[in-house]
């Protein structure tokens, strides 16, 4: 009889998922060294490898495709049913594992969700993976997602964070002292900008709205950043204008580090969602996640 667990199988599924032991074990929460023998011995155990290991690349083996291909949904059974014996419970125990992009983990309503969640189910562990690009939460093994409401895709149900998103675009003040600001969007093409490189390779486009009318420019400037970071120094240092979620730049504002310009062209639009799919049975800690989500949004409370 096989002596593998459930353990096993998590391996197995997250190297084949990530194609990289080095990612697959930052998921599990082990070590490379550690994960890579776990393999092994899952392999002298069946009789047959898996996956197939050069120093680049990680693939599977033909008998690895099959194991996978079937193990994933008879691996998703158990759990179900593992999360349905938990419901009884009093207290939700387990992981939940959350994945976000990097500006929603800034996100004041998102922050507060996550600590009042976790202050009052302390025997749930809390993975939150941040990164800039959409994945399928589904096939990634996600209990649910965050994104802003537009992007959230049509067959998962969606869940308001009751927090409204505004953009801002924005300048040092050393450099408005050697021209004036744009008074409207389209006078940015004159303009030193920060251009912002989306996960995908495309420059991101701003975009403005003001009484119907809108604009989405394709601004140039001297230097273009996929890191929040690095952007906001650039244009505190005056090398251009910037254009970021309020929420990331609202303290800048405030303290006259940074000025705000075309504040009448970005009004509020609809803001981040939580998202899962409608799985007949959701855990007993997904459900305590949404049901606390639902509260915090009902009463507008972040902190």
């Amino acid at each position: 009889m096989s002596r593998l667990a459930l353990r096993d199988f998590d391996a197995v599924l997250a190297v084949a998922r990530r194609t990289s032991f080095r990612q697959a074990a930052i998921d599990l929460g082990m070590s490379t060294t550690a994960l890579s023998h776990m393999i092994a011995r899952i392999e002298v155990e069946l009789g047959v490898r898996l996956f197939n290991r050069t120093t680049r690349s990680v693939a599977l083996t033909d008998a690895g495709r099959v194991f996978v291909d079937r193990l994933g949904p008879s691996l998703q059974d158990v759990r179900e049913t593992i999360e349905i014996v938990r419901e009884r419970r009093a207290t939700p125990t387990g992981t939940l594992r959350i994945n976000a992009p990097p500006f929603a983990v800034r996100s004041p309503a998102f922050t507060h969700l996550l600590l009042e969640y976790s202050r009052r189910y302390p025997d749930m562990h809390v993975d939150v993976v941040t990164e800039g690009q959409l994945r399928d939460i589904v096939a990634e093994g996600f209990d649910l997602g965050v994104r802003v409401a537009s992007l959230v895709p049509t067959d998962m149900i969606a869940l308001s964070l009751g927090e409204a998103q505004r953009f801002a675009a924005v300048v040092s003040p050393a450099y408005l002292k050697t021209r004036s600001g744009p008074l409207v969007p389209t006078d940015l093409l004159s303009h030193d900008c920060i251009r912002v490189r989306l996960p995908d390779g495309a420059l991101y486009r701003w975009h403005f709205e003001k009484g119907g009318d809108l604009a989405q420019i394709e601004v140039s400037g001297p230097m273009t950043f996929d890191e929040f970071n690095l952007s906001r120094a650039a244009v505190i240092a005056g090398r251009g204008i910037g254009f970021y979620f309020e929420q990331d730049v609202i303290a800048d504002i405030e303290a006259g580090t940074l000025v705000r310009l075309l504040e009448d062209w970005t009004p509020p639009f609809p803001g981040l969602c939580l998202y899962y799919p409608g799985r007949r049975h959701p855990s007993a800690g997904l459900a305590a996640f949404l049901s606390v989500a639902r509260e915090l949004a009902s009463t507008g409370t972040k902190s």
